[in-house]
């Protein structure tokens, strides 16, 4: 681990620290004709973030209302953003009410050639959204649920590893521990207490800013001879936050970094919130059909992908014995079952009004297992409203019963912010029974109550 944090460390500063700090590269998507060309910052006119402002020195009235005005969680993904772009080093929170801020806003249409209002349009977000790509790609940047505290947050995974856990949090740390994370939960603790001490935690510890808000506060400033960064957020008389720690020689690759997971941090997330595109759940809850009656079931590919174990309540553990990479399905098979009620497939369906037949995720339905069932509309391959999480391998069914397809959710992240919404599309029929048949499951004719021939798949990774 030493020798690889040592060489990753030294590989970064030659090429990613550029991108990471305040060289940063950025590269605009290709202008369609009557917009602005891209930007080329290079080594020889390369920027700097905002420069430091007097404290308290607030933004003008109309711009800190305009971003006011924008959901929380869109200002934390802007001010990251600007941070990975090398455009922002200052406080960590999503406030867009300093100087230093909307500078930091400025400087980036500057270099995209754009007018400097301080604003950012729809095209200028998706540029700032793309450009901060790289830099995430060359920590390894991953969101991740910590099972000991329920807490969510991205994390650089090419520059620590997990250490340790304890009974309020756990801790990760690179190789010499120039880098340190710990996170933490506490049941009963008031906020405000918690925030004073926070600040006096150590002799050490010289808070540079902090702010308190009534659900949440952040500190940084520096600790000894490193840089710390700490959030929090309650909900009730629970708390649970996180500290980021490192040496101040780091600095041009951790600063960004601090502040993408201090913004990323969720003490109490929504557990049915998409996951970040391209990241899999430690735990995936999905549905599967019964495609036999002696145990073939068909299921999601992506829900079925990097399992150490699938397991079926009521029946226990199946296995993946096939996939179709194009269509995205999966054939699993529970060894020792019988009697199972298998779904009609062979019939053609008509329309696009549907039926959707799934098991929830549980966080949807209260810790539930019930099969439900939810009206939707196919709109192209799209499915509207999008369903529950959990509903990833459900069954389709027109209005005459008939089998119409299967569900597919997936991740997408908003080309202007990053953050991602789920999207559900429909893999059709004819490929669920042509997968079936290449593997000697016969479709079952007729209709029959869909609600028994479907059953929850519970997918654990590492």
């Amino acid at each position: 681990m030493n020798a690889r944090i040592t060489a990753l460390f030294v590989c970064l500063a030659l090429v990613s620290l550029p991108a990471l700090a305040r060289h940063a590269k950025v590269q605009k998507p290709a202008a369609q004709a009557g917009q602005n060309a891209a930007p080329k910052v290079t080594h020889k006119t390369a920027h700097k973030p905002a420069e430091r402002k007097p404290a308290g020195k607030t933004a003008p009235a109309a711009i800190a209302k305009a971003y006011a005005a924008i959901p929380l969680d869109e200002r934390l993904a802007i001010q990251s953003n600007l941070a990975w772009t090398g455009y922002y080093d200052g406080p960590p929170g999503g406030d867009f009410d300093d100087e230093r801020a909307i500078d930091a806003v400025k400087l980036f249409q500057k270099a995209a050639n754009d007018k400097e209002t301080g604003i950012l349009n729809d095209e200028e977000l998706t540029h700032l959204a793309t450009a901060a790509e790289p830099a995430q790609r060359a920590v390894g940047w991953r969101i991740i649920d910590d099972s000991a505290t329920g807490a969510r947050f991205g994390l650089p995974e090419k520059l620590v590893s997990p250490l340790s856990a304890s009974r309020i949090g756990s801790h990760w740390n690179s190789g010499h521990s120039q880098i340190e994370v710990n996170d933490f939960r506490l049941s009963e603790a008031s906020l405000p207490a918690l925030f004073e001490a926070e600040k006096k935690t150590s002799r050490e510890r010289r808070v540079e800013s902090s702010a308190l808000k009534p659900d949440s506060y952040i500190i940084s400033g520096t600790q000894g001879l490193k840089n710390f960064v700490t959030r929090a957020e309650s909900d009730g008389a629970a708390v649970r936050g996180i500290t980021i720690l490192y040496d101040q020689a780091t600095a041009g690759i951790m600063a960004p970094v601090a502040i993408a997971m201090a913004n990323s941090f969720r003490g109490f997330p929504d557990a049915s919130a998409a996951q970040p595109p391209g990241q899999q759940r430690a735990v995936e809850y999905g549905t599967a059909i019964v495609a036999d009656r002696s145990g073939d079931l068909v299921a999601t590919r992506q829900d079925t992908d990097d399992c150490t174990a699938i397991t079926v309540p009521g029946f226990g553990h199946a296995a993946r014995i096939a996939e179709d990479k194009t269509n995205g399905l999966a054939l699993l098979r529970l060894y020792g079952a019988r009697d199972l009620v298998p779904a009609a497939f062979a019939d053609e369906s008509q329309g696009d009004d549907l039926v959707l037949v799934g098991i929830a995720d549980p966080a949807a339905q209260q810790g539930g297992d019930a099969v439900t069932k939810t009206a939707a509309r196919l709109d192209g391959q799209s499915i509207k409203p999008t369903p529950n999480p959990g509903f990833s391998g459900a069954a389709a069914i027109d209005p005459r019963g008939r089998f119409a397809g299967m569900v597919e959710l997936n991740s997408v992240a908003d080309a202007a912010t990053g953050l991602a919404t789920r999207q559900a599309t429909l893999i059709p029929a004819e490929a669920v029974r042509t997968f079936l048949a290449a593997h000697g499951v016969a479709p079952v004719a007729g209709q029959n109550a869909v609600e028994q021939s479907v059953v929850r798949v519970i997918c654990v990774r590492k």
